[in-house]
């Protein structure tokens, strides 16, 4: 399930962990629900991995169920989560951001705590 993360000036697509309980493999023809929303904490920290560069780092175990997306299309996003950076939130990230509450789709802020 795809989703934004706003880091001030700054953002990433994000694709989160598929949800299957109990099989560690999705088998063939079996249907898939989309993983949640990252919580404040997951949020906080991949912000934080991805608005450094760290040469010859690797993605630390808990964060390895998320990656940046680079081919989706705004109406596919499902979830919104605004962390605090460097800079103010670009109008094209707000514009997205105001498409995406009038859709009904909630937009966390880290600020506000947990969700």
């Amino acid at each position: 399930m795809p989703g934004i993360l706003v880091v001030g000036n700054n953002h990433f697509i994000v694709r989160g962990p598929i949800v299957l309980p109990g099989l560690p493999f999705v088998p063939q023809g079996e249907q898939v629900q989309p993983g949640p929303v990252p919580d404040r904490t997951t949020a906080l920290a991949l912000a934080r991995h991805w608005s450094l560069i760290q040469i010859g780092q690797s993605m630390p175990i808990a964060l390895r169920q998320w990656s940046i997306s680079t081919r989706e299309f705004r109406e596919d996003l499902e979830w919104a989560v605004v962390v605090p950076g460097d800079g103010e939130i670009t109008p094209a990230v707000a514009q997205l951001l105001e498409e995406l509450s009038a859709r009904g789709i909630t937009i966390h802020n880290s600020d506000a705590g947990d969700w």
